[in-house]
């Protein structure tokens, strides 16, 4: 219950500095890390968060704890970062920043689906399957993940392969 309710207040605390920066506040975690503990904020907006989006709101987010004490008197060490490409993507906004990305479905009845995100609304998203667009709604998927795809040179080159003729 303790990890649960520190989590909570700690959302609750940085949202409204979050988004007040033009962002939104994806992720809140405390590990252990020796006698200290490190805060991880996880913040992300459409188009992605760039270093000096990220310094801005670091230092508005230090400024919050500052002046709270939701973090108690044990030293902790504060890092704000911007998504990964493993993150799930579990909410409307996630699917909507991954518009053009390959990304693997996992539908609520069991069954996945692979294809690259065409568009994303708030009530689904369609997706490129093998050719063929495909819709579905949020409500029928449990969640996504982007695939890592990797492309050799030679084929973002057009097919040239790099010799002299």
């Amino acid at each position: 219950m303790g990890r649960d309710s520190s989590r909570d207040r700690l959302m609750k605390l940085l949202d409204p500095v979050v988004v007040g920066e033009g962002l939104d506040l994806e992720d809140v975690t405390v590990t252990p890390a020796g006698k200290r503990r490190v805060l991880r904020v996880i913040v992300d907006r459409d188009g992605g968060a760039s270093l000096d989006d990220i310094a801005d709101v670091s230092r508005a987010i230090s400024a919050a704890l500052d002046a709270d004490d939701v973090m108690g008197g044990t030293p902790y060490m504060l890092e704000v970062t911007s998504p990964g490409v493993d993150r799930p993507l579990t909410e409307p906004r996630h699917w909507r920043r991954a518009a053009g990305r390959l990304v693997k479905a996992e539908l609520g009845d069991g069954t996945e689906a692979e294809g690259r995100v065409l568009v994303a609304d708030d009530s689904g998203v369609e997706l490129d399957v093998s050719g063929t667009p495909r819709r579905f709604d949020f409500k029928d998927l449990t969640r996504g993940r982007v695939q890592v795809e990797f492309r050799r040179l030679d084929d973002a080159d057009d097919g040239d392969d790099g010799e002299e003729g």
